[in-house]
Parts: structure tokens; C-alpha cells; sequence
């Protein structure tokens, strides 16, 4: 395993993060009161963040890595529009 939080701790916290945002994404799918589009959403992210993440934990053995700001910033969003959704918010498209 490529983790190393005493020589690497940005690549090895930015592997625990890409793993634990796929994983909160893949439980998101879950919930049928979600609309089919935003599950669909919710598990393509979540299985890119967490096979990014399992191929940089496991497979990955030198040169250089990619942190791509997307992936801090998109799951971040399903997860509150999921939520949000799930709580019954309809307030976001009224005026």
C-alpha cells in the first residue's frame, strides 16, 4: 500500500479522501427517493473517485500523480444536492 502519512502526507490524505468520497457517493444511491439522474450521477462519480483512489493506493509506484480539483469539488456537490434533495428542500428553484 502507497500510504505514507510521515514522507507523503498530501498524496496519502488525497487517496483517503478520493476513497471516502466514492464510498459516501455509492451510499448515496441508495435512497429510491432520489431522482434516477442524480443515483446515476452519484454512482459514476463515486466509482471514479474510488477507483482513482484504489489504483493510486494499490497499483500506482512511482512518477507523478494527478490531484484533480474536480474531484474535491464535484462530490462535495452531489453530496449536498443528494441531501438537500433527500431532506424534501424545494425551496431552491422557487422565488
Amino acid at each position: 500500500m502507497n500510504l505514507d502519512f510521515g514522507v507523503h502526507p498530501l498524496f496519502s490524505w488525497y487517496v483517503v479522501l478520493l476513497l471516502v468520497s466514492g464510498i459516501v457517493l455509492w451510499i448515496l444511491v441508495i435512497p429510491p427517493r432520489l431522482d434516477w439522474w442524480w443515483r446515476l450521477a452519484n454512482a459514476a462519480c463515486g466509482s471514479l473517485c474510488a477507483g482513482y483512489g484504489v489504483y493510486l493506493a494499490f497499483f500506482y509506484h512511482s512518477g507523478t500523480y494527478l490531484v484533480i480539483l474536480p474531484l474535491f469539488l464535484l462530490p462535495a456537490m452531489l453530496v449536498v444536492i443528494s441531501v438537500s434533495a433527500l431532506r424534501g428542500d424545494t425551496t431552491r428553484g422557487q422565488r
